[in-house]
């Protein structure tokens, strides 16, 4: 018998929700009524598929609308895919290749410029055209190396730091965030309901909202521009304490609040090691510190990939730092986002169109993606050989344009 994949509806979710605990080796006796629930009361149906063999699902997939920020603060609607998975023992079929063409051709005719996903490995989601465009990094603080004096651990710009309820984060949260996100290219929106559920108001499987601190810091004119939400453990070893804050999301609007933030988690008392979550991979966290070897490294790994569906929206939406013209040739298996394109850019704005003049680079639609929020180098995609610069000086023409000097960042999953 075939194997069909379709859309997922109501009474569909319990068997759905088993094969997605599957893919992710959780078991899948484990699903609740309350986890149904509230899978049912926030799935779209349109945009939920599975894989069934006999009437039993064996893989999953999802999507969601997303907007993201791309470079100069513009934001551009995106094709949010998660909650990919194929059980075991349908691998190699060709499951996840029909549910993404399907989902990216539906998500191409609604208008989204990209589409984007966290991805769980690497060597998945360059064949559906999609490239690491964000990478992050996560750091692990010694508290007693970061030669910060405890006495002097408040602010040092006339602001403060104070715990945070529930009710304050989802008051303030919203707010900061999109002042956050204007600013920082790879970030995306947040929902009402994902502050409801970072502060426990809405409890999901595995949430450990519960037991999160938080904190916020305002300036000296009492506006808040920080917030951090942790985690702490309880571990003492031979009557010493060897506990651990785990920071589960710090965002900040200046340098000085992140300062603050990062002095207060390091001067709580019994706390022997901080580590950040996921960070910027540029991130200034080793440097707020009086030792910056405090601060080690402890995971560096790519993290919100995208996949190009409308080049000419892309690049017209973002800003540039120079005056430059480029003509792209990008090669797009699937067809969605294949053409030669003209690129008239400067600091007043871009056009792009089509033309039938001569490619001065060529690339692939994947390696367009790295290159798209300013995080990789064109050069460097050129020594691996997955960009072919038709022209010379066209690939410092591309850096020039398209590389930042901050690294773009995505500072949340989905």
């Amino acid at each position: 018998m075939d194997i069909e994949v379709r859309t997922v509806g109501d009474d569909d979710i319990p068997a759905w929700l088993r094969a997605l605990q599957v893919g992710f080796l959780r078991p899948p006796e484990g699903i609740s009524e309350e986890d149904i629930e509230y899978r049912r009361a926030r799935y779209d149906p349109d945009r939920t598929q599975g894989a069934y063999d006999n009437g039993r699902c064996v893989a999953t997939f999802r999507s969601f609308a997303q907007e993201l920020t791309v470079v100069g603060g513009a934001r551009v609607p995106a094709d949010a895919i998660t909650s990919v998975t194929v059980s075991p023992t349908h691998r190699r079929r060709g499951l996840l290749s029909r549910m993404m063409a399907d989902d990216l051709r539906a998500a191409k005719e609604r208008g989204d410029a990209l589409a984007t996903l966290i991805a769980a490995e690497f060597p998945i989601y360059g064949r559906y055209g999609f490239g690491p465009a964000a990478w992050f990094t996560e750091w692990r603080i010694d508290v007693a190396r970061a030669a910060l004096d405890p006495r002097h651990a408040g602010p040092d710009d006339g602001g403060r730091v104070d715990f945070a309820d529930a009710a304050e984060v989802r008051e303030a949260g919203p707010a900061l965030h999109e002042r956050f996100r204007a600013r920082q290219p790879g970030a995306i929106d947040l929902s009402e309901d994902w502050w409801r559920e970072l502060t426990g108001a809405v409890p999901r499987p595995y949430n450990p909202a519960k037991d999160r601190f938080h904190a916020v810091y305002r300036s000296a004119s009492g506006e808040v521009e920080g917030l951090v939400s942790y985690r702490a453990d309880d571990k003492w070893e031979r009557k010493l304490p060897q506990n651990t804050v785990t920071v589960d999301r710090l965002a900040a609007l200046t340098p000085g609040a992140e300062r603050a933030l990062w002095r207060f988690l390091c001067s709580i008392d019994w706390v022997s090691y901080v580590t950040s979550g996921v960070r910027g991979p540029d991130d200034l966290l080793p440097y707020h510190l009086g030792d910056p070897r405090a601060a080690q490294v402890e995971q560096h790994a790519d993290y919100l990939w995208i996949r190009p569906l409308d080049i000419p929206r892309l690049l017209e939406a973002r800003t540039y730092p120079a005056e430059g013209a480029l003509v792209l040739e990008v090669r797009d298996a699937a067809g969605l986002a294949d053409g030669r394109f003209l690129l008239d850019a400067g600091p007043a704005g871009a056009t792009c169109t089509r033309t039938g003049r001569s490619a001065e680079l060529t690339l692939d639609v994947g390696a367009f993606a790295a290159l798209y929020l300013g995080d990789e180098s064109a050069v460097r995609t050129a020594a691996l050989g997955r960009v072919t610069e038709e022209r010379p000086g066209a690939l410092a023409t591309a850096d020039l344009l398209l590389h930042t000097a901050r690294r773009p960042w995505c500072p949340d999953s989905f």
